[in-house]
């Protein structure tokens, strides 16, 4: 399974990197497998963190160049730390002995071998569900090879709009490649269920970060997942949390959070098309609910 880093085809950027040689491939991963944090946190949809926290592995790297990503400091700085794959697995169960509700993988599109290969390690003593949280940039056949280790799809739907996405993410694929994505997702793990706390076990959440100015994107956006939802149900997640944490000299729209008023028209349209899910106060545009990045677990 690791010979694929000879020649990395794992996202849709497909660079062809021999990563097993020490280089980096568009993602900013090598033959390391990076982690930043690994803790309980509060912060995921009510059925996700619950009260008792989610356990979440922020992974180093990612395939996306998001202009405005809020965890800047390990998708482009490559900010963590070397760690084993029995070391990954052990985290795991650390983080369910801890009480975690599930094992939360963030930006883990880099290193699906070695996550599969921990979750191996640890099958038989992990009862809780692995997360899958992903920014929506998904090859469908390396989502295929997660089939059986995954129980719950936590995936973005940022655009319709590929010139938008190309401008901001330098990915104009991704509107056809994230849709599709997220049918694979949903062939895999279909209608969500929930344990009796309410907690998810199984199915996925689409979530979908609404951006100044991009009011005519999201509503594309929802008319594309209404499709699929005639197939298949899911919950929907809208966000308001969208910060600017840089200034962008190029595209200035993004130097500003987004208007009650955009989020409001945006939440009115996806509760018209039928959604079921969660939506966030404004109050979450905040720098504080970015957590620090400090090797915290690992």
């Amino acid at each position: 399974m690791m010979d694929i880093l000879q020649s990395c085809r794992l996202c849709p950027r497909q660079c062809g990197v021999d990563r097993s040689s020490g280089k980096q491939g568009y993602c900013g991963a090598d033959d390391r497998l990076l982690v930043a944090r690994a803790a309980l946190h509060f912060w995921e949809e009510p059925c996700i963190s619950g009260t008792k926290g989610s356990g979440t592995v922020f992974f180093s790297g990612c395939p996306l160049g998001c202009r405005f990503c809020q965890n800047y400091e390990i998708s482009a700085r490559g900010v963590g730390k070397a760690i084993s794959i029995q070391r990954l697995a052990d985290i795991f169960l650390e983080l369910q002995d801890r009480g975690a509700n599930n094992i939360n993988l963030v930006s883990p599109t880099q290193y699906v071998p070695h996550i599969i290969k921990a979750l191996e390690l640890v099958k038989a003593r992990l009862s809780i569900p692995v997360v899958y949280n992903t920014g929506g940039y998904e090859r469908v056949e390396t989502l295929k090879q997660l089939e059986g280790y995954v129980d719950i799809w936590l995936s973005d739907a940022k655009y319709a709009d590929p010139v938008r996405s190309k401008n901001y993410s330098a990915a104009q694929d991704y509107p056809q490649t994230a849709f599709a994505a997220i049918a694979e997702m949903l062939r895999q793990c279909g209608t969500p269920t929930f344990d009796e706390n309410g907690m998810l076990r199984r199915g996925v959440i689409v979530r979908h970060l609404v951006l100044p100015g991009g009011m005519k994107d999201s509503f594309a956006v929802l008319d594309r997942l209404a499709e699929q939802k005639k197939n298949h149900d899911f919950l929907l997640s809208l966000m308001a949390q969208y910060t600017p944490y840089r200034k962008d000299e190029q595209y200035t729209e993004l130097n500003r959070r987004i208007s009650s008023y955009e989020y409001r028209r945006v939440c009115e349209y996806a509760q018209q098309l039928g959604f079921e899910g969660f939506q966030q106060e404004r109050s979450s545009a905040k720098e504080e609910y970015t957590p620090d990045f400090d090797l915290t677990g690992v």
